[in-house]
């Protein structure tokens, strides 16, 4: 079992946790299997505040991302298009069984230090 630790806009947090984003995009993925994201929510926040199962990694030009993600994305179109400018790869995991924590757990509760800038392995 591989988790990460991702650093997640509070708004895009709350759509993840409201069933609203089944998506996560990123610019590249992870070099491991992934199986779980611990959802760091970053300021004003900045707490852990959930975790998702991934259900599967897609990996393609953007515009192919987009036509397969867009339902559930939780982003409009021109977010995702300046996101990925200039970019020929785009990466979206899919997610399920979110949680959100009762009490959203501090960094140090998995012997993190700081918010990662973009992921970071979990053990």
């Amino acid at each position: 079992m591989c988790a990460i630790l991702l650093s997640i806009n509070p708004n895009h947090v709350e759509n993840i946790l409201n069933g609203s984003k089944k998506y996560e995009f990123r610019k590249k993925a992870c070099k491991r299997h992934v199986d779980k994201i611990l959802i760091y929510s970053t300021t004003p926040i900045m707490k852990i505040v959930g975790e998702a199962e991934v259900e599967d990694v897609l990996v393609d030009e953007p515009e192919t991302i987009w036509e397969k993600t867009k339902a559930k994305s939780g982003i409009d179109k021109n977010f995702f298009d300046k996101y990925y400018r200039d970019r020929d790869q785009a990466v979206a995991y899919k997610l399920k069984n979110v949680i959100k924590y009762g009490k959203p757990k501090e960094l140090k509760d998995f012997g993190v230090n700081s918010a990662p800038q973009s992921f970071q392995y979990i053990d």
